[in-house]
């Protein structure tokens, strides 16, 4: 049985994402849904174009990803659904899938995208206001029961790519910005390693600050410092031992970075 994974940005005070579910177990019964998660900031398309890149290779192969962070609903942009790989994209034709489909043309793996056209595979009454419900869960619901691709429409030869932000080195310092704030408060950048030697860093600059450490482990700095380590996705983020930097700095999303080396 396939794998369907939500990535939304309703939270979950409402009752948005139980009715998804219960929309694709009503089509596909049993079919396992793992919440990607439901915090992306309200409307912040970039924000989960770069979570979803970063998650989606340790799902298994089948695995279909539903996402929906959807400002444009009910207006003419497209649904969109697509194969990359050996896992499916299920969403609106936003720029939600940019991370992933630039990832994969890079690899050289082969990507097919479809309009979302056909119907048949929506539910029967369509609100101007919940795509997710009406046409995203389904859809991925029935890609999981083993419909093909391009039964649920017309071919989509250029889905929407975001322009998104990307680091960017000269000479011996390298720049970027914060594409992402965990529920710790940790900055997460777009400057990834190992783009650099961690042995040439002399320090790392955000906000007002521009002396910050990059180090192995939290467990190097005293609660409260102000560090920065590699993260588990292998990109440079800015923390708060034992804190929460985001708001300790007053930094967020959009935020600069700056990593200066040793010049050689």
């Amino acid at each position: 049985m396939a794998v369907i994974t939500l990535l939304t940005d309703f939270g979950e005070k409402d009752g948005y994402v139980g009715i998804m579910k219960g929309v694709i177990e009503g089509i596909a019964p049993g079919t396992r849904v793992i919440d990607l998660s439901h915090e992306i900031h309200p409307h912040n398309i970039t924000e989960a174009a770069y979570l979803l890149g970063r998650s989606y290779p340790y799902f298994p192969s089948g695995t279909i990803h539903c996402c929906v962070v959807d400002p444009g609903v009910g207006t003419s942009r497209h649904g969109m659904a697509a194969r990359f790989g050996d896992q499916f994209f299920v969403g609106p034709d936003n720029g939600l899938a940019s991370v992933l489909l630039r990832e994969q043309a890079q690899k050289e793996q082969p990507i097919q995208t479809v309009a979302l056209t056909n119907a048949q595979y929506w539910l029967p009454q369509i609100s101007r206001t919940f795509h997710g419900r009406d046409i995203f869960a389904p859809v991925a619901a029935h890609l999981a029961l083993g419909v093909d691709l391009l039964d649920l429409g017309e071919e989509l030869e250029q889905p929407v790519l975001l322009d998104l932000p990307e680091a960017s080195r000269d000479q011996d310092e390298m720049s970027g910005e914060i594409i992402h704030v965990d529920a710790f408060g940790n900055l997460a950048s777009n400057i990834r390693f190992p783009s650099f030697s961690s042995e040439s860093v002399i320090h790392i600059s955000i906000g007002d600050l521009s002396d910050i450490p990059l180090l192995q482990t939290y467990g190097e700095a005293l609660p409260g410092q102000v560090v920065a380590v590699i993260d588990s996705f292998g990109f440079v983020a800015v923390c708060v031992v034992n804190g929460n930097a985001s708001r300790e700095l007053g930094v967020g999303i959009g935020e600069q970075i700056r990593v200066k080396f040793l010049s050689v």
